[in-house]
C-alpha cells in the first residue's frame, strides 16, 4: 500500500512524495531486530581478551535498547530503514554503554542490570580502558554512515559533549547545597534526554526529513526524556510494587532530585529544618518522614504536574511532524508506554 512520506535535506527538500513502504514496525519488533543485528556484528576482536572480554560482557547483559531503536524509528518515520541507520544505531548503543561503564565507576556502583558492574568484575583499570575503547568503536560505527555523514557527526559530537557535561553537573550537585530547580532540569536534559533526542534526529536526517521535521522530532525526544526522568524521580519515592522499583533509594542516598529541591523551595522554616535534619541522618524512618514532607510541601503534586507538562510538550511536537498520523503511531505508543499514559 502506498504511504505518504516527507523527503528533505539532502534529497528532495520540502517535497511530498508517495513511497511504497513496508508496514511500520513496532518498538518491540525493532528491539528484536536490533538485538539480532547488534550481537551478530561481533564488534570487538578476540585479543587482547583482558580489554575486550569486559566489553562483550556488558553488551551481552542486554538492556532496553531504547536509544538505538529510536534511531531506527526516526528513520522509518520518513522512509524504509536504510543500512546507514543500523550503523548509526549501533554507534549510539556503544556510546550509551560506554557512559554506563564510566558512570558506574564514578558512582562506585556494584550492580548494573542485576549483574556485577564491569569495574567490579574486571577491575578499575579494565573498566576505564574498556569504556575508552567502546567510545572509539562507537565512532567507528558512525564512520560507516555513507549519507549525510557530516550532519550525523555534528549531531553526535554535540550530544556526546553534552552528555559528559550533564554527568559533571550531576557530580557537582552532590557537594552543592544551592542547586536550583532550573539547574536540575538542565542537568537531566544533558545527562539523559539529549541522547534520546539525538537518536531520533539522526534517524530522521538519514531518512531525508526536512529541517523543520528534524527539529520537531528532536524536541519530541528531548521533552520525552525530561518527562521520563522526572517520572523516574517520582516513582523512586512513590512507586508501587507494579513499577518494580524499590521505594526511597534516592532519599536514602540524599540524591538531589526534583522532589527534594521542590520540597526545599516550598517548605516553611520548620519543614526546611526537618528536611535538613533527615538529610544528615540514616534513621529507619528517614524515607517515611521524607515522603510525608514531600506531600505536605506539595512537591509530589508539583512533580506530577511537571511530568504532564513535558509529556504534553513531547506529544505536541510529535503531532506537528508533517507526516501521516499512522506513521507516527509507533512513536506515540512507545512514548505512552514509557510515560505510563493511557492515551
Amino acid at each position: 500500500m502506498p504511504r505518504l512520506a516527507v523527503c528533505g535535506n539532502n534529497y528532495a527538500k520540502g517535497l511530498y512524495v508517495f513511497l511504497y513502504l513496508a508496514p511500520m514496525n513496532s518498538f518491540a519488533s525493532l528491539v528484536q531486530q536490533f538485538e539480532t543485528y547488534f550481537l551478530s556484528q561481533k564488534t570487538f576482536p578476540q585479543q587482547p581478551e583482558t580489554l575486550y572480554d569486559p566489553c562483550n560482557y556488558l553488551l551481552k547483559l542486554g538492556g532496553k535498547r531504547v536509544r538505538p531503536v529510536l534511531c531506527l524509528m526516526g528513520n522509518e518515520l520518513f522512509g524504509d530503514i536504510i543500512e546507514d541507520a543500523w550503523h548509526a544505531a549501533s554507534g549510539i548503543e556503544l556510546f550509551h554503554n560506554f557512559t554506563l561503564i564510566h558512570d558506574d565507576i564514578m558512582d562506585k556502583a556494584p550492580l548494573r542490570r542485576g549483574h556485577t558492574t564491569v569495574h567490579e568484575k574486571y577491575g578499575l583499570t579494565a573498566g576505564i580502558l574498556c569504556g575508552d575503547v567502546m567510545a572509539i568503536y562507537a565512532y567507528r560505527q558512525m564512520s560507516h554512515v555513507k549519507n549525510a555523514l557530516e550532519d550525523v557527526l555534528e549531531i553526535f559530537n554535540k550530544t556526546a559533549i553534552e552528555v559528559c557535561e550533564g554527568q559533571q553537573w550531576d557530580m557537582d550537585f552532590e557537594t552543592r547545597a544551592d542547586v536550583s530547580i532550573d539547574e536540575y532540569i538542565h542537568m537531566i536534559t544533558l545527562k539523559t534526554s539529549v541522547l534520546l533526542a539525538a537518536a531520533l534526529k539522526i534517524g530522521a536526517v538519514l531518512g531525508g526529513a526536512t529541517d523543520g521535521n528534524t527539529e520537531k522530532i528532536y524536541e519530541f525526544g528531548k521533552n520525552l526524556g525530561i518527562a521520563f526522568q522526572l517520572q523516574d524521580d517520582y516513582l523512586d519515592s512513590f512507586g508501587t510494587d507494579k513499577t518494580g522499583k524499590q521505594n526511597g533509594g534516592d532519599i536514602k542516598s540524599n540524591k538531589k532530585t526534583y522532589l527534594l529541591l521542590k520540597a526545599l523551595e516550598n517548605a516553611t522554616n520548620e519543614q526546611r529544618n526537618a528536611i535538613n535534619t533527615l538529610l544528615e541522618t540514616d534513621s529507619e524512618n528517614k524515607v517515611t518522614e521524607m515522603l510525608e514532607l514531600f506531600k505536605t510541601t506539595g512537591a509530589d503534586a508539583a512533580c506530577r504536574e511537571l511530568v504532564n507538562l513535558y509529556s504534553n510538550r513531547a506529544f505536541d511536537c510529535l503531532d506537528q511532524i508533517a507526516v501521516l498520523s499512522k506513521r507516527k503511531q509507533p512513536l506515540h505508543d512507545l512514548a505512552s508506554y514509557l510515560l505510563q499514559r493511557d492515551k
